[in-house]
């Protein structure tokens, strides 16, 4: 059976400062002495959570993106965070999956939070992205995605065989206010339970430009709804790893999935 081991990154962030943001974490990412095949970066990791696409975007050629190649490359390692992505006149929340060959994925956040009025700078994204790398499959998500369960909820088609969920781990990337945190911690041990999932959730420490202020709380919690790792207020960086045995065991003693309704996802 095969194993995954995941390395998390919770830290405060340099409002705006890009280049203050890439050093900092290039020392972190390169100061890890244990072996690791993903490192999870939080939502926007290179600006912290903000509406100023016009000063701060990006194209998929520029610093951001060449950095994470660069870190990916010389770390062996998947890189995954978001970042302000900017094609023709849209701009975009965008998870990049970055593989050490240079090679990526990229997943636009597809529920954008209207409460700081972010659908009015960034437009929505219209598919999943999931990932796979050592036979694990990976749903990689962002933020206020974590309070719509339908966009993470395994499907259970008529088309697919009984028992052979789309994923292994969700993962959510976050910038998410201490204020709301008990929603945060409650939501990702739902998304666990309900589809029988390793979930990964990492979001930032401190106090951003809007003195908004965020408890970290990155967590990381098993297919039974196990909290496996919790870390608040402090910066911290944790490596776990997981076990595939553990998911299917944990999947056919309770084969809850193969109940589900049947349905697809259409975001349109």
């Amino acid at each position: 059976m095969s194993s995954l081991t995941i390395t998390t990154i919770q830290t405060n962030l340099f409002w705006q400062d890009k280049v203050a943001n890439l050093s900092m974490l290039e020392d972190k990412i390169s100061s890890l002495s244990e072996k690791t095949h993903i490192v999870v970066l939080p939502e926007m990791f290179s600006t912290g959570f903000t509406m100023e696409t016009d000063n701060l975007a990006e194209p998929m050629d520029g610093d951001t993106i060449d950095w994470m190649k660069r870190m990916s490359r010389e770390n062996g390692i998947v890189l995954t965070g978001s970042a302000i992505i900017k094609e023709n006149t849209q701009c975009f929340n965008r998870l990049i999956w970055m593989l050490p060959n240079g090679e990526f994925g990229q997943y636009d956040k597809r529920h954008l939070f209207g409460y700081a009025e972010e659908d009015k700078f960034y437009t929505a994204g219209k598919k999943r992205l999931i990932a796979s790398v050592k036979g694990w499959k990976i749903n990689l998500q962002i933020c206020y995605d974590l309070r719509f369960p339908v966009w993470a909820r395994q499907t259970n088609s008529e088309a697919k065989e009984i028992n052979e969920p789309e994923y292994d781990v969700l993962i959510y990337v976050a910038n998410w206010p201490a204020r709301r945190s008990h929603a945060w911690k409650t939501l990702l041990c739902a998304r666990a339970i309900e589809n029988q999932c390793y979930v990964i959730g990492v979001n930032r420490v401190g106090k951003d430009g809007n003195n908004i202020e965020y408890s970290g709380n990155s967590i990381i919690i098993d297919p039974l709804g196990e909290v496996l790792y919790h870390m608040a207020e402090e910066e911290d960086i944790f490596t776990i790893t997981l076990e595939k045995e553990k998911l299917q065991e944990a999947r056919a003693t309770f084969p809850f999935l193969k109940d589900g309704d049947h349905f697809n996802i259409n975001p349109f």
